[in-house]
């Protein structure tokens, strides 16, 4: 098993502004020197974290996942980020794992945050979705799915004897008034689930006037924080280490007495 090189990308979001989101991120990617293998942007990286779909979203072929697919082939990258997608007629809070062939993962948020009304306006997803990179295997969530750890939950697969995933990336709207909770779970759900755990979050006021503080984290399988940024943009590189999280497994093999019971 390789290690593997991934790109946090915390930034303001220009509110409602796909073309401006678009080209801001198109530079900072441009920014990054590192090699890089896989690059994460915020949950709804395109707009803001909006409750109107109705007027901005896209479907698979829209204008934001054009620029992923062409962006990740330019730079021979895995981009990942939420986004708002429209399908059959309903709206979705999506996370699209472009891949640089310009195949696309998806996984719809199954937690919509009822408390700014995006149960209201957005359909929830109904299965999780892991991605397979270099052997790690990745599992993508949004922003409210953190507090809820039986959908995280990592179990052994009885076919291959090995945890079900390796690595959970979390990309979120999550306000700095909540910010204790989101450092809290991120590092819980690195411990229980024995895996590193990466959240990218914005920094800067939303269109309603409420500050988000970043904090996007980098938590590794023992619970040590990484990497961790307040308030301010930031991109960070760097490699996560696969003989370091076999070797927690090895010698701490706690995954392995696991109460066993199935959810999806």
């Amino acid at each position: 098993m390789s290690d593997l090189k991934v790109t946090l990308i915390q930034t303001k979001l220009h509110w409602e502004n796909i073309d401006a989101n678009l080209n801001m991120f198109n530079e900072k990617i441009d920014s990054i020197r590192e090699r890089t293998e896989v690059v994460i942007l915020p949950e709804m990286f395109s707009t803001g974290f909006s409750m109107a779909p109705e007027k901005l979203a896209e479907k698979m072929d829209g204008k934001a996942v054009q620029w992923m697919a062409k962006k990740a082939a330019e730079k021979n990258i895995i981009i990942g980020g939420s986004l708002i997608i429209e399908e059959d007629g309903e709206y979705y809070n999506r996370f699209v794992w472009m891949q640089p062939n310009g195949v696309a993962g998806a996984y719809d948020k199954r937690h919509r945050f009822a408390y700014a009304g995006e149960d209201k306006h957005y359909a929830a997803g109904d299965t999780r979705l892991i991605a397979s990179v270099k052997g790690w295997k990745i599992c993508l969530n949004i922003c409210y799915d953190l507090r809820f750890p039986v959908w995280q939950r990592n179990q052994i697969n009885a076919d291959t004897n090995a945890p079900a995933y390796d690595l959970l990336i979390n990309v979120a709207n999550w306000p700095e008034r909540r910010s204790t909770a989101w450092k809290t779970l991120i590092q819980a759900r690195a411990i229980e689930n024995q895996v590193y755990a990466i959240g990218v979050n914005r920094v800067g006021d939303d269109g309603n006037g409420i500050y988000h503080s970043g904090d996007s984290s980098l938590i590794d399988p023992l619970g040590e924080i990484l990497y961790r940024k307040s308030h301010e943009e930031d991109i960070f590189t760097t490699t996560l280490e696969r003989t370091k999280l076999d070797e927690i497994r090895e010698k701490i093999p706690f995954l392995r007495d696991a109460d066993k019971f199935q959810l999806f």
